[in-house]
């Protein structure tokens, strides 16, 4: 029921609000044997809460083949652009970064519509037509080293991260070239502050690099602050007993809503559309998002307090956002990953 593989993508969010009166189904029961077939799964999320809600769905879902392939957006987006051109996917499911992804998804006619009857219970927007909802909240912030750096030593805001002349040469941050939690924050960020903020970054030699080398880095003392996501360090929080702590920037933090879609049938891998209506159902019921929190992300429901480890809960984690245009963010994708290059440089690895 399980096959874990290298590959691509995440998740995202979207607009209107359309179940309240509709019966809720349950995903749990003797129906669920009723559950067959395969199902690909096109995912970000690491791969150790791959592993462990694979275990789960395959107690649930006994007669229900689900593979996963993890992979960047990045990735992901280059592997459906080819496939696409074939007529048909790989996948039957995909969970993206952020929501702009889905929109052109959803333009181009390859998501299927499903009005899932946990939408009542979403605390965050999603698709009218039902063509995606957002699954899991990745969030964007700042972190330190105490035991390196107290909080007098680094600023506390985004702004001040690409300005604040003693953090040059000693700070790191995601590359949105690959990464859609990365780009997604980026356009955030070029909302709110404009082009000279990525010139900034350049001025204070920022680095440009995957979310574990620059926690490395900030054990060594060798970064003062980092952006990343929440996710990151909460995971080596709890897992390794690390003393590295999130800044929670007071401008704002960056909350991208990951999208789960379900592939059309004329496109999808395994045309399995009942399966993966109900995994669908699942992923978003109180028990799938239980399983998301363990994974150190935010729920994206209003009925719980599911908190994951170490964090804050959802109405003090999201008093103070930066506004991404997810729109902008799907149509304008192109020429903000030229401006990003063109003012900040990344370094090759040799």
């Amino acid at each position: 029921m399980k096959k874990s593989i290298v590959l691509a993508a995440l998740l995202a969010a979207g607009s209107l609000l359309f179940a309240a009166g509709k019966k809720e189904t349950a995903v749990t029961g003797t129906e669920n044997a009723n559950v067959s077939g395969k199902v690909v799964i096109y995912t970000s999320m690491y791969q150790d809460i791959i592993d462990a809600i694979d275990a789960e769905l395959e107690k649930l879902f006994p007669n229900c083949d689900v593979e996963f392939f993890y992979g960047g957006t990045g990735t992901l987006q280059a592997k459906i652009a080819a496939e696409k051109d074939s007529g048909k996917l790989g996948c039957d499911i995909l969970m993206v970064a952020e929501p702009a992804y889905a929109l052109e998804l959803k333009e181009a006619g390859i998501l299927h519509k499903y009005k899932t009857p946990e939408a009542a219970n979403l605390a965050f927007a999603y698709d009218a037509d039902g063509a995606w909802y957002p699954v899991r909240i990745c969030t964007m912030v700042l972190a330190y080293n105490p035991e390196k750096y107290t909080t007098k030593d680094i600023p506390s805001t985004f702004k001040e991260f690409a300005t604040d002349p003693r953090l040059t040469g000693y700070i790191s941050m995601p590359n949105p070239l690959t990464s859609g939690t990365a780009m997604a924050s980026v356009v955030g960020l070029l909302g709110k502050y404009g082009e000279d903020y990525f010139k900034d970054l350049n001025k204070q030699k920022v680095a440009v690099e995957s979310g574990s080398v620059a926690l490395t880095k900030l054990e060594t003392g060798e970064c003062k602050e980092i952006m990343i996501l929440e996710e990151s360090v909460l995971k080596k929080r709890e897992e390794e007993g690390s003393t590295i702590a999130v800044i929670y920037p007071e401008d704002g933090v960056l909350s991208c809503p990951s999208a789960i879609m379900t592939v059309d049938a004329k496109y999808s891998a395994n045309n399995n559309i009942p399966a993966c209506e109900v995994l669908t159902d699942w992923f978003l019921s109180k028990e799938g998002q239980k399983a998301i929190v363990k994974g150190w992300m935010h729920s994206v429901r209003k009925d719980v307090d599911y908190t994951p480890y170490d964090s804050l809960p959802n109405d003090k984690m999201y008093e103070k956002t930066i506004d991404i245009d997810w729109e902008k963010c799907y149509k304008e994708r192109d020429s903000i990953r030229t401006m990003f290059e063109e003012n900040v440089t990344i370094k090759k690895k040799k």
